[in-house]
């Protein structure tokens, strides 16, 4: 049987607000108008968690010359830190960071991402015409950033949101790029468009055939190293034809999908049932990849490595809720 993996994860969301407004979205709140959230909040939440390794910060961005900038970026960092210091395994991913913010999170984060979305400039004269950090090259320039600093990373493209073909394929052939320099592309998700109750976009979902092919595409593109990520609640109906043309990784089955609040994450047993009739094997994994735990300080290494030895690999255990 075929090992498909996914992580036992949860999303804490410091604040939905975000400068950025781009029509597809579902997430975010205009700035100043969502309260954000506190460690006490966090430790609230968290300690009722149970069976969760992965601790996903995902946050709206403040913007880079915001009077509030070191505060949000001080929140994040203490949650990361609230999150070690509860036996959870952060990963986060709060939209364009500078190359100091980077570092630092490095030292409380075990992996980091960011949607490199498209490698196409005329989205800006469209759905990214409000959205001032989705700049191709500057999205392009965190991924160059995260390899020199040596941060296991997550990146992907958001397909049918005004992109060619072609554009689907530079963008992916620009992650292989980098990734060639740097060797720290864990995963690349490829994620369908998907309609919403909150976005102003009005368009038709990204159609699966679509998405199988680009999936084989995807393959022949990036080295084998690099996991291919589809989520499992957009593509539902069509998961087994997604797996079958090269996609490998479920990515963080959680009880909610913050980004995609209208597409509820399967259950892992569920998933289980479906896909071992298939001849899969659905695998827990970590926020990290096994071949990058070198690059981690020796704090985050031990915690890491208490994970590894606790028999990860044959839990069948979801995310749930302690009592």
């Amino acid at each position: 049987m075929k090992a498909i993996t996914y992580s036992s994860a949860y999303t804490i969301v410091p604040t939905y607000e975000c400068f950025n407004r781009c029509t597809y979205c579902n997430f975010r709140t205009d700035p100043g108008q969502d309260e954000w959230m506190s460690l006490a909040q966090a430790e609230h939440i968290l300690q009722r968690l149970d069976h969760v390794v992965e601790l996903l910060i995902l946050s709206g961005e403040v913007h880079p010359n915001s009077a509030r900038r070191a505060s949000w970026f001080d929140r994040i960092f203490d949650l990361c830190k609230l999150a070690l210091s509860m036996g959870f395994l952060p990963h986060t991913n709060a939209g364009i960071l500078s190359f100091d913010e980077m570092a630092k999170l490095k030292t409380v984060n075990v992996s980091m991402g960011l949607m490199l979305e498209q490698m196409t400039p005329t989205l800006l004269e469209s759905v990214h015409r409000h959205a001032p950090s989705k700049l191709p090259e500057v999205r392009l320039q965190q991924l160059a950033w995260a390899g020199e600093l040596q941060i296991p990373f997550t990146t992907g493209l958001l397909l049918g949101i005004g992109e060619s073909e072609r554009d689907r394929i530079e963008t992916l052939v620009a992650i292989a790029n980098i990734h060639e320099q740097y060797k720290h592309i864990q995963e690349v998700i490829l994620q369908p468009y998907s309609p919403g109750q909150k976005e102003s976009l009005s368009q038709a979902a990204f159609q699966p055939r679509q998405l199988i092919q680009l999936i084989k595409i995807a393959r022949s593109i990036l080295p084998d190293t690099i996991s291919i990520q589809i989520p499992p609640n957009l593509v539902a109906e069509d998961l087994i034809a997604c797996l079958d043309a090269g996609a490998q990784d479920l990515g963080g089955i959680s009880p909610h999908d913050e980004v995609n609040p209208d597409y509820p994450h399967p259950k892992v047993e569920a998933l289980r049932q479906q896909l071992e009739p298939q001849s899969y094997h659905l695998v827990q994994r970590l926020p990290i990849y096994p071949q990058y735990d070198r690059w981690l300080a020796d704090d985050l290494r031990a915690a890491v490595e208490h994970h590894r030895t606790a028999g990860l690999e044959t839990s069948k255990n979801s995310v749930t809720y302690r009592k």
